[in-house]
This record gives C-alpha cells, structure tokens and sequence, in this order.
C-alpha cells in the first residue's frame, strides 16, 4: 500500500509524475489513488486545468465494463462539475471513442475510465485533451502537483456541503452513435462478404461492435459479450488470442479471419482462416504494404516499438519501407510519428495508429476496419498478406517486483544483459524494461534458435527475480 504522505515528498522533490503513468493513473479501486476520495479529487484538478484554458468548459466522459467504473466516472464528473465543467457521459464505450467525441464535439478534454488489458479488480483514469491526444507530461505534472495540494488539505477538497448531481444520460446512446458513423464512414470496399468471428473480451467493445458490423453488412458472429462487472479480459480478449484461433479452427462455419479486442478496444489482434494468430506486426507489415502501393505512406515509414519483430523489419526493408523504432507505449509510438512524419505506427500488442485520417489514438475497431477493406480490396485473404513474414524466435517473460530501480543500478542484472547480448553477437536482440502501467519487469530476447532464446531470457530474468523481484 502507498502512502500518501511518502508520495507527496517524492512529487515534491522530483518533477516526475508519480500518479500519472504510460497510460494515465492506473490502481486498484478503492485503493489510493482510486479511492472515492482521490478520484473526486482528480475531478477537481482536472477541472481547475481546464477552466483555466476556456471560459465554458465541456468535458466528456466514458468508462469500460468494470464494476468500478461507474463510481469511478460518478466521482470524477463531480469533481470536474464542482468546479464549473459541463460534464457530457458517452456511457460504456471504447476508449478511442472518446477520444474522438473529444475532438469532434468541441470538449476541453476527454476522461476514460479504464485498466484496458489489466484484471478487473484495478482501474484507470485516462485524459485526452481536446485535440484528442493524450496530455503532455508537463501538463499530467501540473495536474498532479494540484491533486497532492487538494489532498494535504482535506477541507479545500471536501465535497460534503456540495453534492452535484450525476450528469444526465439522455446523449450517451447519441454520443455512441456518432463514433460508430464516424468509424463505417472510412470504409471504402463492400466487407459484406465476409464472415468474421469477434472476440469482444467482455469490455467496451461490446458496446460498439455488433452495431458497426451490423451497419457494415459484415457477417459477424461475436462471442464473450457479456460483461457482469468482474469477467472483462477473464480468459478472452486480445490477452489470450489463442482462445480465439481455436474456436475458428474447431468451428463448422467458415469464418475468412477473426477479430479479438482488449478491455477498452484500444487495440485488436487477429486470426486467419485456421486460427493462426496475426498479431501487431502483421498488421503493420499488411496495411503499410497497401499504402505503400497506392502511394499513400508518408515518408515511405513505418514506425514501431523496441519489442516489434526482427522479421517484420526485414519484410518491409524488401517491400521499399523503413521502419523506426519507439519505446514501448502508444504515446511513444505517436511522438516519433509526429517527429518523422509517419503516418502509420503500432505496437506488436496490437496498437496502431493511423494518422492520415481523424485518429489521434490506437483504435482497434478502426484497425479491424482497415484490415478487412485491404482483405476485400486485395481479393486475398489474411494468411496471404503476411506469407512472408518470418518471425525470429522471440520470448516475452514478465517478473513482478517489488520496486523499480534502473538496471543499470543493479550490477548482476546489467551484467547478464551484457552477457547476453555479447553472445548474440548482433544475429539477435535483447530488451529488459519496465512496464509502465504495472509492477512488472518485461524481459524479452529474440535469437536464431530457440534453445538461445530460452537459454537467455531465463538468465536474466532470474537475476532480476533475485535482486528485485516479489
């Protein structure tokens, strides 16, 4: 458990976020900072930021499956309309989608709550600003510094001689609405023809995708839709693609791919007609191809992350396309897009981003869309477009621990990635990071030969689990 009192030093001391993660403030509800308290509290100064850039200013907010959402989102549109916000809620709905009715509907800002791939007992607070992009670190800090002041004097945050009432919900189906005409309006081909099986991980999507499909005329037969609060992500999903790629392959029906969501449909993976399962990679390597042919890839690059494939590198290398890697992180992803002018990027997780249309943010029925209008156009099917891809042996090896400290601090760890790396001897790679959003070491090695690839990552994530591990 975190203790106010040694948070509030640390913020005090260093101009790094400490609430504000990778991907906005992430715990476990009803823990700090997720406390009824804290997320009135998080309003407040969310509120205080934005009437300060606009005389009127609105705000829209929306939230995933969890059973915690909704007092969540009740909270923090208290906060925010404590403070003279006019709070608009989109209701259940996907995190990309509100970052949309952000930009399209003239708000301040737009909040999501949300843990995305996370279990069902955390949560999250997400804040896009009104252009649809997430906030700067500068401006997450200044936020910050406000929530810590708030809280170190309970009678300025005290909320007891003002109730505000919960913002009214006749617009959440017409906000809903809107984005999902939004996302059928960038559909060039006839998807009608195809029969896709869709994995809608008990989350947000359920609220947006058999009203998409069933406007696109696209056969679609959807499994885990069904939220009770605690079952978002619960094997299904985008976190357990497999799932998915058996049911295509022991199913009686044809389906041509299938689709598969996280808890917020930020991002989406695939399988194709035998259930093998397509990941980010693919995708990028599918869709950068196409606008490449047809003359549409800005800068002929692509940008990805430090854990993409080795193989998808070589792929587009051949097809003409340079590929610029990122740290890990979609908003990592976003400013190397900015910086190099490409207009297409992802994650192999499934994030991508395409920003020579109105995306601001990874968006995974978008990412479904464009992929089937390729499949359609291209007269091909998915195992077709990604033939070529050869993926390198690569492990993923997570290893909780119980604090951060930079690796390089730690001589046993940094030695065994020295190790490592001088073995591949360049025929390879090695990356040891953090996660931003939990309390987890990621070691990932990618060799010739699985035998390395095993050898390698279990050494130096056994050093991590010695020396910092749970």
């Amino acid at each position: 458990m975190v203790h106010l009192s040694s948070l509030v030093r640390t913020v005090s001391m260093s101009e790094q976020r400490k609430l504000f993660g990778t991907d906005g403030i992430r715990g476990v509800a009803g823990e700090f900072p997720l406390t009824k308290q804290s997320t009135y509290v998080i309003g407040r100064a969310l509120g205080h930021d934005l009437v300060r850039n606009a005389d009127r200013a609105k705000a829209v907010i929306g939230q995933d499956t969890r059973e915690s959402s909704r007092w969540i989102a009740d909270r923090v549109a208290e906060g925010l309309a404590a403070v003279g916000v006019d709070v608009h809620s989109a209701g259940i709905i996907t995190t990309p989608g509100v970052a949309y009715l952000a930009r399209s509907r003239g708000m301040a800002a737009g909040v999501v709550i949300s843990a995305s791939h996370n279990p069902w007992t955390d949560n999250g607070i997400k804040v896009f600003s009104g252009d649809g992009f997430k906030l700067t670190d500068a401006r997450e800090l200044a936020i910050e510094k406000e929530i810590f002041t708030l809280l170190q004097n309970p009678a300025s945050a005290d909320d007891t001689a003002l109730k505000v009432p919960r913002p009214s919900l006749p617009g959440e189906a017409a906000l809903r609405r809107a984005y999902i005409e939004a996302l059928a309006a960038t559909v060039s081909s006839d998807p009608s023809q195809l029969r896709v099986l869709v994995d809608c991980a008990n989350g947000a999507a359920t609220a947006e995708a058999p009203e998409l499909f069933r406007k696109l005329g696209i056969h679609a037969t959807f499994i885990h839709i069904s939220p009770d609060g605690k079952n978002i992500n619960e094997g299904c999903g985008a976190l357990h693609p497999e799932v998915l790629g058996k049911t295509i392959a022991a199913s009686r029906e044809r389906f041509d791919l299938g689709v598969t969501f996280d808890g917020d449909a930020d991002r989406a993976l695939f399988c194709d007609a035998s259930g093998r399962v397509v990941n980010g990679d693919g995708v990028l390597l599918a869709v950068a191809r196409d606008l490449h042919h047809r003359g549409k890839l800005k800068a002929d690059t692509v940008v990805s992350t430090t854990m993409s494939n080795m193989g998808l590198e070589i792929a587009l290398k051949q097809s003409g396309i340079r590929m610029v890697r990122a740290n890990v992180g979609d908003r990592y992803v976003l400013e190397e897009m900015l910086k190099t002018g490409a207009t297409l990027g992802g994650e192999q997780s499934g994030h991508i981003i395409f920003l020579e249309g109105e995306a601001t943010t990874g968006d995974g029925l978008l990412t479904a869309l464009r992929l089937m209008d390729i499949i359609v156009r291209s007269g091909g099917t998915l195992a077709e477009l990604v033939s070529d891809l050869k993926v390198f042996p690569q492990k993923i090896q997570n290893i909780r621990v119980r604090e951060k400290i930079p690796f390089t601090q730690v001589p046993a760890i940094q030695s065994a990635i020295t190790a490592a790396e001088r073995e591949l001897g360049g025929n390879g790679r090695v990356v040891v990071r953090y996660s931003g959003t939990e309390a987890l070491a990621r070691v990932m090695v990618e060799a010739e030969s699985e035998a390395q690839m095993q050898s390698l990552t279990a050494s130096i994530a056994q050093e991590i689990q010695k020396a910092l591990g749970v």
